[in-house]
């Protein structure tokens, strides 16, 4: 049995050698007829690997060839003779390559492109043709952009995709493949094949060799999982992925579905140049709601202060100063303090979501930046966070990770480990003007509440304490010789009273009071939904919150359960 043939995908040779790289005769072929003592050159290489044959005739040549010169050449060209050198380069290799193989085109059109290397010496000239080479005519729109990711977060481009482009190959350097891919996690192991046949028909999404990788097409996020079948993993642990998705150009409009799952196909192929692209729109799809977390045993809680105080009775949270009232005294909550928490009980309270809120709104404060970190578990972390938040004085929002930073809008689903999604939410419109977006925590931590008992949530109280997790200084960035730019400064001064309102559960869901004139509290339903601002709200006239509701306050989201 015949062995099978690999397809060329991308041929690199580098020619040595060459006293002066932009003669286009000493490139394509050596003086002399003595075949055994002249050097393999440009037709050489182009004879010898012809882009179809039958049997050992060839019938068809590669058309699109990229040379890569000494840069420092490149550069002498550009600055002298405004690049007269390498367009006469190009011409004459073109028409030696017409004259030469012109039987061989079949109607192709002779396309020569040349580039700067910084790896190449005086002398060498690095070719690269193959079936995956392909360079654009003048004036051809991009079809498609092809971008790639570690964490969904941090998206980069990876290549365009051109209406004729029929194979692009992606990898892990500019030697091998078409593009490189940024942050490509599989070394040598493997390709990504991507097959176009034109406008109206899909991109086809492969991988070479087919046994080095699992590709899975998630739907309802638009992108591809590549994961490797041989066992890799990154420093943390976890299992080697890549996300790979294909975005229509602005102009480029396709009747058909943008990416079609197909069955793997076979057989290894190499890696090749990169330039840059635009950025893609970034995915907002929002995903269902996590179920809550078993609930967590209650840890001794630590008052959050501002600054060092024996008694201020006046409530000292930052709020916008248009906004400031006379502070009132809170309402005494000592006997709260000392409730004794059923073991049985199954009424609970969980940190649903973190709400984001407008650092405009506090630059008195002189807070610049907030930045929430979550840890592999998706669960706020002040260290060791493979995907963190932030939203800065001007209210943009920013994921940040391993791989960079990029300014993202809500509403958005990152999905920074496998089968976990995490979204961030846009906020009701009654709200917008406090926060920036809802980040909901797939797993929330609960804690248990005392039926019957009327208890104090707020900065300085210790009831569900271990739920306001950035009472802490680590998550906010003030400005340089601020006021507030103390090692005290809790996160939590930001929007939160230190007795912001009271609860107590009772049979048809939880009483709310509102403790706090400046504090803001909204009643959200099970999904997150905006159903109202809760206003005049007293022990004696409580507002009533439906059991598996929700209540805004300050940085939290707190679903409280019966």
């Amino acid at each position: 049995m015949m062995p099978r043939l690999v397809p060329n995908y991308v041929q690199r040779e580098i020619l040595a050698g060459i006293p002066d790289v932009f003669d286009a005769d000493a490139i394509w072929q050596a003086p002399g007829l003595a075949l055994f003592s002249r050097r393999a050159l440009l037709r050489d290489l182009l004879e010898r690997a012809p882009r179809e044959q039958r049997g050992r005739a060839a019938t068809r040549c590669f058309s699109h060839i990229t040379l890569a010169l000494p840069q420092e050449e490149v550069d002498d060209d550009r600055h002298l003779t405004r690049g007269a050198r390498v367009r006469e380069l190009t011409e004459g290799l073109a028409a030696l390559h017409q004259k030469d193989f012109g039987d061989l085109l079949q109607g192709d059109e002779v396309r020569y492109q040349v580039v700067g290397a910084e790896r190449l010496v005086p002398g060498e000239v690095e070719v690269r043709f193959g079936h995956a080479v392909y360079l654009p005519a003048p004036g051809e729109t991009i079809q498609y952009t092809v971008s790639v990711s570690r964490d969904s977060a941090v998206w980069k481009t990876a290549c365009p995709v051109y209406p004729n482009q029929r194979l692009t190959l992606i990898g892990n350097d500019d030697q091998h493949a078409t593009w490189a891919a940024p942050g490509w996690p599989f070394g040598l192991e493997g390709s990504i094949l991507l097959v176009n046949d034109g406008p109206g028909t899909p991109i086809e999404v492969q991988v070479r060799p087919k046994d080095a990788f699992e590709c899975v097409h998630d739907a309802a996020q638009g992108y591809y999982i590549v994961r490797s079948r041989r066992g890799g993993v990154d420093a943390a642990g976890a299992p080697l992925r890549l996300l790979l998705r294909v975005t229509p150009a602005p102009a480029a409009v396709a009747p058909a579905a943008l990416v079609t799952p197909r069955p793997l196909a076979a057989q290894a192929a190499p890696p090749a140049a990169s330039v840059p692209a635009a950025q893609p729109t970034r995915a907002t799809a929002a995903t269902a709601a996590a179920s809550a977390a078993p609930a967590a045993e209650p840890v001794p809680a630590r008052p959050a202060v501002w600054k060092p105080r024996m008694a201020a009775p006046a409530d000292l949270t930052a709020v916008p100063a248009a906004l400031q009232a006379t502070p009132q005294p809170p309402i005494a909550a000592a006997a709260e303090a000392e409730a004794t928490y059923a073991p049985v009980s199954r009424q609970r309270v969980a940190l649903a979501a973190l709400a984001l809120p407008r650092l405009s709104r506090y630059r008195d404060t002189g807070a610049q930046a907030l930045e929430i970190g979550l840890d592999r578990a998706l669960a706020p972390s002040a260290g060791g966070s493979i995907i963190r938040f932030a939203v800065d004085d001007g209210d943009t929002l920013h994921a940040i990770t391993a791989a960079g930073r990029e300014a993202i809008s809500v509403p958005a689903s990152f999905r920074p480990v496998d089968h976990t999604a995490l979204d961030l939410l846009a906020p009701a419109p009654a709200m917008a003007d406090r926060y920036c977006a809802l980040l909901r925590l797939p797993q929330p931590p609960a804690l248990p509440v005392a039926p019957g008992v009327r208890q104090v949530f707020g900065r300085s109280t210790p009831v569900l304490a271990a739920l306001r997790v950035l009472d802490s200084p680590r998550f906010l960035r003030h400005a340089a010789g601020s006021a507030a730019s103390s090692a005290t400064s809790s996160a939590d001064r930001l929007g939160l009273s230190r007795s912001a309102f009271s609860f107590e559960p009772v049979t048809d869901g939880y009483r709310i009071a509102r403790l706090s004139p400046t504090q803001a509290l909204y009643h959200l339903d099970p999904d997150l939904n905006f159903v109202a601002a809760i206003g005049d709200a007293t022990a004696d006239a409580p507002y009533t919150l439906p059991a598996g509701h929700h209540l805004v306050a300050g940085h939290y989201v707190l679903r409280f359960d019966a």
